[in-house]
C-alpha cells in the first residue's frame, strides 16, 4: 500500500541508442532539478563552448525553475496561488505560459487542469504513508477546488476567483525549462544537443555523422522492455503513460493521470507519446491527449503539419497519427 513511483531514466524508459564515432567534442552533465534527473548532452568542435553552453544551458533550465515553480516559494506562481487576492501581474513570459495552457484547457475541453492537485493529493500522490481509495466525499471534496476555468487573464494580469483553487506546474513545467534551455543553447551555435527530464525530451539537429537521436520507447505493458525505436532529429517528445507514477491500494495499481468526469485514473489508455517541434507543448499534450478520446487525439494531430501521436491503449491496442515513424521490437 506504499506509494510507488517509476521513474523514467535514460537506461529503461527513454533509452539513448548511440552510434557511429564522435568526431566533435561532448560535454554532458545531469542534475536533479523539478524533483527529477535532467541531462543535457551537447556536441561543438570546441570543446570550452561547448561546456559554456551546457552551463548556461542548466542555469536557464533553474532560472525557468525558480521564476515558475508553484513550489517555489519565491516563483510567480506560488505568489498567486498565495496572496490575498489571488491575483498577480506576471512578466510577458508567465503570460505566454498561461496563455499557452490555456489553449491546451480549451483544446481538451477541460480535461485538462492545471488546478488538479486537490484530486492528486486525494490519492495520496502527496507521499502518504498508507494510501486508499478515496471516499465519495472526498472525491466530491476534491473536484471542487479543481476548476481553471476560475483562473481568469487580462494582459500580464492572472486572477484566480475562487480562494480554494491554486495552480500547479508539474505537469507542464520541465517541459516548458528544457524547451528554453534548447533555445539558449541554439543562440550560442550549438547545433547539435540532446535534452532529458525522464518523460519530455528535446533535441536539437543529429548526431554527429548525420545520424539521428534514437529513443527506445517503453513498453507500458512491460516496463522493462522497449517497444520500439523512434528517431528525432531537432525534434521533442512528451510521454505519458500509467506506469510512470502510481500508488499501489490492496495489491492494485492506480496511476496518477486522473479523470475530472469521475475522480478516477483514466482508465482507457496505457500510454500516450507526442512528437512535435515545441517540448513545452509536447509534455501538455501527451497529458491532455491521455483523457481525451482517441478519435479526437488522431483527428487533431493530422490537422497538424509538426503533431505526430502514437496511443497504447487498456487493451494494448497501438493506434497512431500517419506520420508517426516507430521501428516497433520483433
Amino acid at each position: 500500500m506504499m506509494l510507488k513511483k517509476f521513474l523514467l531514466v535514460i537506461a529503461t524508459a527513454l533509452t539513448f541508442i548511440g552510434c557511429g564515432k564522435k568526431e566533435e567534442k561532448i560535454a554532458q552533465d545531469e542534475r536533479f532539478l523539478f524533483g527529477t534527473l535532467i541531462k543535457v548532452v551537447v556536441y561543438n568542435e570546441d570543446e570550452k563552448a561547448a561546456k559554456n553552453a551546457l552551463e548556461k544551458a542548466f542555469e536557464e533550465i533553474k532560472r525557468i525553475d525558480n521564476a515558475y515553480n508553484s513550489k517555489d516559494r519565491n516563483s510567480q506562481i506560488f505568489t498567486l496561488n498565495t496572496s490575498e487576492n489571488k491575483e498577480i501581474t506576471v512578466d510577458d513570459e508567465g503570460k505566454y505560459i498561461f496563455e499557452k495552457i490555456a489553449y491546451i484547457y480549451n483544446l481538451s475541453n477541460g480535461k485538462y487542469d492545471v488546478t488538479i492537485s486537490p484530486l492528486i493529493d486525494a490519492w495520496g500522490f502527496g507521499e502518504i504513508e498508507k494510501p486508499k481509495i478515496p471516499a465519495e466525499e472526498e472525491l466530491k471534496q476534491a473536484l471542487s477546488k479543481v476548476d481553471f476555468s476560475k483562473v481568469q487573464m487580462e494582459g500580464n494580469k492572472i486572477k484566480i476567483d475562487d480562494p480554494n483553487i491554486q495552480v500547479d506546474t508539474g505537469s507542464f513545467l520541465k517541459g516548458y525549462a528544457i524547451q528554453k534551455a534548447k533555445e539558449l543553447l541554439e543562440k550560442n551555435g550549438i547545433k547539435r544537443a540532446f535534452i532529458t527530464a525522464v518523460s519530455s525530451i528535446d533535441t536539437i539537429g543529429t548526431k554527429p555523422e548525420d545520424n539521428p537521436w534514437r529513443i527506445g520507447l517503453q513498453n507500458p505493458e512491460n516496463p522493462q522492455d522497449m517497444l520500439g525505436i523512434i528517431e528525432l532529429n531537432g525534434q521533442s517528445m512528451g510521454v505519458s503513460g500509467d506506469y510512470q507514477t502510481y500508488v499501489e491500494i490492496d495489491g492494485k495499481r492506480y496511476h496518477h493521470i486522473l479523470d475530472k468526469a469521475t475522480g478516477y485514473p483514466v482508465a482507457d489508455k496505457k500510454m500516450v507519446a507526442v512528437i512535435c517541434r515545441n517540448s513545452f507543448m509536447a509534455d501538455m499534450y501527451s497529458t491532455a491527449f491521455y483523457s481525451m478520446k482517441t478519435e479526437e487525439v488522431i483527428k487533431y494531430a493530422e490537422s497538424k503539419e509538426d503533431l505526430d501521436v502514437l496511443i497504447v491503449d487498456s487493451e494494448g491496442k497501438i493506434i497512431k497519427s500517419s506520420k508517426f515513424s516507430i521501428v516497433f521490437k520483433k
